[in-house]
Order: structure tokens, then sequence, then C-alpha cells
């Protein structure tokens, strides 16, 4: 048996070399030549995994290692009888903790508190439902839009998307849907942008078109949003002047955690496993976490102490000093440089790994580093 694996995959070769051949390769260059004598595929979110990709070919099992099947040709496979499998929420946790690293990030630049602001969360699966939760417990009045969970529950929990723009902090939790009922595809363009209030603080970290960037682009300017923007339309080649009029810009790296890449691994690993019936004989050792104390020793306001423990475990500033140098690359080489920065990507590790030191007994904040997933000792 042969598999051909992104080289992006963690732990590729340890978990895949027991069934047969592994061969990685970068996944813009895994093509329908390459894939001929492949028995599986095992993908990430780079590679168009379609008839073009397929087509003659003797692959029966398709996993991708990420959240998002946009990428994947579903009926496609269906048709061909491939079996398919995806990661779906093994980043999730990383993804939640990305956008709240960004956003205190901006209230404590622009000097904002909990206590005055609305979040408004559109997507509540296994991210959205995350920022909900943990939204809630640092003290914001959060407001949801989830159309499928609106019909499947009834519940009066979920708004209509124009209430929820309303907020003082909207983030995205979408897949990337292409018409239908649920279409996401532009779900935000000029005429929602214009329901957003001025300086609102938009940030997206789901898929590139969900917003219509040049839309965007033009409202930035307008209505002075704050944003923060993940991903982006034409990956990866994106809109250089769009990232210019961010607040923060990072290479579709929000869910690049140590764990979420490894139970990306694992999950795909156990659906090939049953594919083949065979023993699930593999489990990943992770690495420990050096110098996993933070101790606070002040009593500052919630906001202060939040931003002061997420930026000491992951600064934003340093990825988005990093995507900005691709404003001095020819046009040509762009998008080679935000693959590179992505392949590349010092992972991070996620809250659960840390100890919190609270010198000072704060029940208010060891209650949200809880539900944040740190291990709080007083």
């Amino acid at each position: 048996m042969k598999i051909i694996i992104d080289d992006a995959v963690s732990f590729a070769e340890e978990a895949f070399s027991q069934f047969g051949e592994v061969e990685l390769k970068p996944g813009r260059e895994i093509t329908n030549s390459r894939c001929k004598s492949a028995d599986a595929l095992i993908t990430r979110s780079i590679t168009d995994v379609n008839e073009t990709l397929l087509a003659g070919t003797k692959v029966k099992f398709v996993g991708t290692a990420t959240i998002g099947t946009d990428h994947i040709d579903l009926n496609y496979l269906k048709k061909k009888g491939i079996s398919f499998a995806s990661a779906a929420g093994c980043n999730a946790d990383a993804v939640a903790e990305y956008f709240f690293v960004a956003l205190f990030e901006l209230l404590i630049k622009y000097g904002l508190q909990i206590s005055d602001l609305t979040l408004g969360v559109v997507g509540c699966g296994n991210i959205g439902s995350r920022v909900v939760r943990f939204g809630e417990a640092a003290g914001f009045n959060v407001l949801v839009n989830d159309p499928p969970l609106k019909r499947k529950t009834g519940s009066s929990r979920f708004l209509k998307l124009d209430d929820v723009l309303q907020s003082d902090i909207i983030t995205f939790h979408v897949p990337l849907n292409i018409g239908g009922a649920d279409n996401t595809y532009h779900l935000i363009e000029e005429s929602k942008l214009k329901l957003i209030k001025d300086g609102a603080i938009i940030i997206n970290a789901a898929r590139g078109p969900v917003i219509d960037n040049s839309d965007l682009m033009k409202y930035i300017q307008l209505r002075r949003f704050k944003t923060v923007l993940d991903v982006w339309e034409s990956e990866p080649n994106i809109n250089v002047g769009l990232l210019q009029l961010t607040e923060f810009g990072t290479p579709h790296i929000a869910g690049y955690s140590y764990e979420g890449k490894v139970n990306g691994t694992k999950m795909i690993y156990d659906a090939f496993c049953n594919y083949l019936d065979a023993p699930k004989t593999w489990t990943p050792v992770l690495t420990s976490v050096e110098k996993n104390l933070k101790v606070i020793e002040e009593d500052l306001p919630l906001e202060n102490s939040l931003h002061t423990i997420f930026s000491s475990i992951y600064d934003i500033k340093n990825d988005d000093k990093d995507i900005r140098t691709i404003a001095n690359i020819p046009n040509s080489k762009r998008s080679f440089h935000f693959d590179k920065l992505r392949k590349n990507y010092n992972l991070r590790r996620e809250f659960s790994n840390y100890n919190i030191n609270l010198i000072k007994k704060n029940d208010e904040l060891e209650k949200v580093l809880n539900a944040f997933r740190f291990n709080v000792m007083s």
C-alpha cells in the first residue's frame, strides 16, 4: 500500500508507515501524476481534492487533517466510492484562543472594557461554541448567529445575522459554503458592512471569502473598523493593500497549535484504521512545555491580567510582523512567501499546558482562567 501525505501533517511517517509506503509531499505538489500509484491520500487545506486530482488513480481513501472541507469535492468522492474522513474540531481550542489573544491586544490598545462590549459570534460549531463559552465566562454580552442550529433547535438564542452585526466585536466561525440555503461565500459584503457600527472590531479566522475583501478594504477606511484577519481571499496570493489596513494580519495560522495538528493526525489515523479494520496501535506522545508557569503578582483589572497572560504565551505581534514583510517582496514571490510562513510556523502551545500562580487571591480572575483551561494555583 502506498499513502501520499502532505508533509505538513504532524507525525505522518510515525503514524502511517505501519500500513505501507509513505510518500511525503508539499501540499501544492500533490498532483494527479503523483497520485497514480497511491492507494490513499492524506492532505491539509491547500490541496484541492477533486476529479482533476484523482481521475485515473486507485485512491480509495482520502483524509484531510483539517477542520474544513471546502477543498474537497465530496460529491465526487461519494460518486467514486472513495472513503473520506476529516478532522473536524481538531484545532477548535487553538482558533478560539487565537481570537481572544487578538481581541485582548485590541482591548488594551484602545482602552476598552469588557463590561461595555457586546461580542457577536457568527457560527456556533466546534470553534464558535468555544468562543461563546469563553466570552461569557470573561463577562462579555454574547450574541450568536447560526441559521442551521436555529432550524435544528428552534432556540431563541440564535439571532438574525443583521442583529448580531450590531455588536461591538464580530467574529466569524463558519464553514465556506458556496451557494445553497446556508451560503457563506461573501456572507459579509457592502450591504452588511453598512450595518456594522463605526469603530467595531472585526476578526475573521474562518475562511477568507466569507467576507468580500474588496468591500472590507473600502469600509475599514470609511468606518474605522479595527480588523484582524487570519484568512484571505485568493490565498496564498493575498491582498497586500488590505493587509496594510488591518490591526493584525496572520498567514492562516489561527489553528496552528501543536495540539491541534497532532489531534488532526490522530483523528485521520483512527479513521484510516477503521477503514482498514485495523487495530489502533499508534498514540502520539506530546512534548512537555518548558517554562509553563506564569506568575501574576499584581491585582490588575481583568482585561489587563488576561492580556498579560495571553500575550506571554502567544505574541500575535510577531506573526503580524512576519506577514507584513510580504509587502517588500516582488508580486511573483508573494504566494511562495505566504506558504513558507505557514510551513515553517513555530507551533504554539495551547492554554491547557500552562499553570497560573495568582500571588493575590482573585476569585473572578481564577474563575475566568479555569474557563480558558488554565491550571490555576492561588
